[in-house]
């Protein structure tokens, strides 16, 4: 009779084991300059691979620094539209005042300082490609107009009445909940389900297990390249700070992150002393999420944990090769739930 254990880990399917199953010693797998192995992104992968090659409108959707611009230039890259223009808009980045224009262009005259005609993004984009990041924070009168583009494809540039057809496909991003925007009444319904014909919910680093240290080592050897200062590895004590931490800033705070060690090492090695304070902090409080589908990993991961460690007398490589990991995720795990091994060595 299988164990409950073997059950467990079929039931799951490397959802919960995938937090702790890579060794960094792998090359980092990248796809359309994207790292990332975990099953939440190959998942991801395979909705891009669908989606790309059609005119579907996308919706990205996913927390700050999680890579969403990335992934926005794969679908163009996986596209027929991949050698035409990528273009892409930070709607948030863009003062009220400019981004009327910025979007659709205006006409010589139109108001103070326009001395002549100017073409926006998505003229600039025809036959390919525009990204509009942050799209939960347009004014009601530009989502109205960006509606009435994606209903016919036309548009008029500011100070001007002439229809200009575009030929553009419109891939959008937020890292708002937008359907809650939309009963709140700060974002138009009708827009809403324009734009979200296919959304991909791209994932917090904190979900992407072993990508952590895949983007790591990515992001030593991007270092590597640019700086004639090299970097040899990074010490197991500072990869175990890296798993624990719970990345709030995401990708985006771990390259910083990568970049500031490798500029205060002097031996060639990230040590963990050279790793934010915030990180050193995550270790002596631990990292256990409160709620939700994380805490319900985290819960499930440790009970297989234990239960490896108890039938294995707490012999740890044991365990790991029998939750067919590597007995280095194994390690990071079981500091990571703070799970004491020996607990579980029988006394003769």
């Amino acid at each position: 009779m299988r164990s409950r254990l073997a059950e467990k880990i079929d039931r799951d399917n490397g959802r919960l084991i995938g937090v702790i199953d890579s060794d960094l010693s792998e090359s980092p797998v990248s796809w359309y300059g994207i790292v990332g192995n975990s099953d939440v992104m190959r998942e991801m992968f395979s909705m891009i691979d669908q989606v790309a090659d059609t005119e579907a409108t996308v919706l990205l959707l996913g927390e700050s620094g999680t890579g969403k611009e990335l992934i926005a230039q794969a679908i163009h890259q996986r596209s027929s539209r991949a050698s035409k223009p990528f273009v892409a808009v930070n709607c948030a980045a863009l003062p009220e005042s400019v981004i009327e224009s910025e979007l659709f262009g205006h006409e010589k005259g139109a108001y103070t300082g326009a001395f002549e005609q100017r073409k926006g993004r998505f003229e600039q984009a025809n036959k390919g490609t525009l990204f509009l990041d942050e799209i939960g924070e347009l004014s009601t009168a530009l989502q109205i107009k960006l509606l009435r583009f994606l209903q016919d494809h036309r548009f008029e540039r500011v100070g001007g009445n002439e229809n200009i057809e575009a030929d553009v496909r419109v891939i959008a991003a937020t890292n708002r909940n937008l359907q809650q925007a939309v009963d709140e009444g700060s974002f138009r319904a009708d827009l809403y389900y324009r734009l979200n014909v296919f959304p991909i919910n791209v994932p917090p680093l904190r979900e992407r297990g072993a990508d952590i240290l895949l983007l790591a080592d990515h992001f030593v050897s991007q270092f590597n390249q640019e700086n004639s200062k090299k970097i040899q590895r990074i010490s197991t004590p500072a990869l175990d700070l890296l798993m624990i931490y719970h990345w709030p800033g995401n990708v985006r705070e771990l390259e910083n992150c990568i970049l500031r060690a490798a500029i205060l090492s002097t031996d060639g090695v990230i040590h963990a002393y050279h790793l934010p304070p915030s990180l050193q902090s995550a270790a002596s409080t631990g990292t256990e999420p409160k709620t939700g589908l994380d805490a319900e990993i985290f819960r499930v991961e440790k009970e297989l944990i234990i239960e490896a460690l108890k039938l294995e007398n707490g012999n740890v490589s044991a365990a790991a090769r029998r939750l067919v990991i590597t007995e280095r995720r194994l390690r990071y795990a079981i500091q990571r739930h703070r799970i004491d091994p020996r607990r579980f060595k029988t006394k003769l």
